[in-house]
């Protein structure tokens, strides 16, 4: 098979457990770039967040944001496509937050609120400090949550981080029977919340189709359930080490841990 797209999720993929790309990994994909492969981030994370990455790797390509809700330009510092969540639906899963006790993070335009701070955005602002101002991840605390839906900007999903697991479960089946989003698990006690019918494989299989290639040209790296959905799609979906057996039993290949140079060695012996 021709490959010719590289798809990188990040945490717990393409970046260590400090948050840290392998020199071995920046190597891997200049080499994969000046091969002619396309090189995409396929994150849960916000484009803001990804800038630091982006520009260290230099690429080129776009980036898709917060599980499939959007792509996004760095050249042209623009959103590409995206099917943001409905204000009433973001409404139902604030007060279900509130009802819950929850600490939510809303994923909106050029930055993630919150209205009190949480340790994963006292953690990203520390892994932040790293870089220079203009390349860190935008932050804002509001008030209500309420005040970014009523400014009209685009509400891209929802972030949350709970220590109590059952709970955080059941708030999860509580909002999809009441609101029309998903809820994937992107982290051990991490749920995203974004529209029904967003995935990372979907909003993937949209720009590669643009480019005149197919799914099957696509080498797709992943360690959690919302990136299964680009893992099943591509030519060769490979499951990083400390993955869940579910999700390496639904991938062609499993390779080593995000703390060794995993990814650079497949990249090296198998495309290059």
């Amino acid at each position: 098979m021709d490959y010719r797209v590289i798809a990188l999720d990040l945490d717990g993929t393409l970046l260590t457990s400090q948050k840290q790309l392998l020199p071995e990994s920046i190597n891997a994909i200049t080499r994969a770039k000046a091969a002619g492969y396309h090189v995409l981030i396929v994150t849960g994370r916000h484009h803001s967040a990804i800038h630091p990455i982006y520009q260290t790797l230099q690429l080129t390509d776009p980036a898709i944001c917060c599980n499939g809700t959007y792509s996004y330009d760095y050249q042209k510092r623009s959103v590409i496509n995206s099917d943001p969540l409905p204000a009433k639906d973001t409404e139902i899963v604030i007060e279900s937050l509130r009802q819950a006790k929850i600490k939510g993070l809303l994923y909106a335009g050029e930055a993630m609120y919150y209205e009190q701070p949480t340790p994963h955005v006292i953690r990203m602002q520390a892994w932040a400090e790293q870089y220079p101002s203009e390349l860190r991840p935008v932050f804002r605390q509001v008030n209500d949550l309420l005040s970014v839906v009523e400014s009209g900007e685009p509400l891209w999903k929802f972030a949350l981080a709970h220590s109590d697991l059952p709970q955080l479960h059941a708030f999860a089946d509580h909002v999809e029977a009441l609101a029309e989003v998903v809820c994937e698990w992107s982290w051990k006690d991490q749920i995203d919340i974004a529209k029904r019918g967003n995935s990372k494989g979907k909003r993937l299989a949209e720009w590669v189709n643009a480019q005149h290639l197919s799914m099957d040209q696509v080498v797709a790296f992943g360690d959690n359930d919302n990136d299964l959905s680009m893992l099943e799609l591509a030519g060769i979906g490979v499951a990083m080490g400390e993955a869940k057996q579910a999700i390496k039993d639904r991938c062609q290949v499993v390779v080593g841990s995000n703390e060794q140079p995993s990814i650079a060695e497949f990249i090296e012996e198998r495309l290059l």
